[in-house]
């Protein structure tokens, strides 16, 4: 396993948040992830602009780590109309309600905290250096595989009896029939 982790690559990534009057009377404020910084120095919750109500933060330097085994994920997202990373966000204190967490360049990955519910997870996308980085990262690593049609080997499909079920227990009819409804001799 060393050896697939000595080809990762790490840069540091800036998460800008920003923080705009809520358009409800039920939230004060909507945060949202607008920017990424590359090679940031570390922060936590610095103010880079203000303007009115709004307010842009550099919340966390967070590292974005490429592996030699997510290449087909960094292809996909190198192919979209607008090439993004995924910052996953969770909840934080009531000053600062939401915290980086992850930054990633795989949409399988941001997909996956996306699908626990937990997890708030904002597409940025991605400077023209990155979609570089990334892209040289990829043509250095990425060995496309070749789909192989899967074959069933001597399989008789037309031996088995669908809905008898298992074939240890006796029965006089379909295990499928509604309940309550007397087996057929």
């Amino acid at each position: 396993m060393a050896f697939l982790f000595s080809k990762a690559r790490t840069v540091p990534i800036g998460v800008v948040l920003k923080r705009s009057p809520g358009a409800t009377r039920w939230a004060k404020w909507a945060w949202r992830a607008t920017d990424i910084l590359p090679g940031a120095g570390p922060a936590r919750w610095k103010v880079i602009a203000e303007a009115g109500d709004t307010t842009l933060y550099h919340a966390a330097t967070l590292p974005l780590t490429l592996y030699p085994s997510d290449t087909e994920a960094y292809v996909h997202e190198l192919a979209a109309r607008v090439p993004s990373v995924y910052i996953v966000l969770r909840t934080g204190s009531a000053e600062w309600p939401l915290e980086p967490q992850i930054v990633t360049a795989s949409p399988y990955e941001g997909q996956d905290y996306c699908d626990s519910g937990e997890d708030v997870v904002e597409r940025v996308a991605m400077p023209a250096a990155m979609r570089a980085w990334i892209q040289g990262f990829v043509d250095e690593h990425h060995e496309e595989e070749v789909f192989v049609k899967r074959r069933r080997k001597n399989a008789r499909v037309d031996m088995v009896q669908d809905g008898i079920g298992d074939s240890r227990i006796s029965q006089a009819s379909d295990v499928y029939r509604a309940p309550g409804a007397k087996a057929v001799p």
